[in-house]
């Protein structure tokens, strides 16, 4: 069974990229893209979300080579007020996307917060608190 570096090769070699390209637009080295690719280093959540995102793979391919159907994705619905939010701090879709499945894991489930829409400062809040932790 291909390892997770083995996926990230694969994938970043159909797509045409090469290991230079990748490594900048995902914001890490050439030589702890190769240590990954040759199993060598493991890597974190953030950075997989990263190369995830830069060759427009899904993680749970990268992760153990399963394919989901489109028909299996729900459409993604950014709140308004998350928009403005994401508009206002020029974060990516990925960031906002990031933020947007960190509100649904733990603050709509575990809150009564949950029964009133995010103001826009509170989506603000809830970025700097997951900053503060990830940063």
């Amino acid at each position: 069974m291909p390892t997770v570096g083995e996926r990230i090769r694969d994938v970043r070699e159909k797509r045409g990229m090469t290991q230079d390209k990748l490594a900048q637009a995902a914001g890490i080295s050439k030589s702890f893209l190769s240590e990954v690719e040759n199993d060598k280093s493991n890597l974190g959540a953030q950075i997989l979300l990263r190369i995830a995102n830069e060759l427009g793979a899904s993680m749970d391919y990268l992760l153990d080579g399963t394919l989901k159907s489109s028909e299996d994705k729900e459409p993604v619905m950014i709140p308004s007020t998350l928009s403005k939010y994401a508009e206002k701090m020029n974060l990516t879709y990925a960031e906002t996307r990031e933020l947007l499945d960190a509100h649904n894991s733990v603050i709509a489930r575990r809150s009564s917060r949950s029964l009133k829409e995010f103001t826009v400062d509170d989506w603000r809040k809830l970025h700097s608190a997951i900053k503060k932790v990830f940063d």
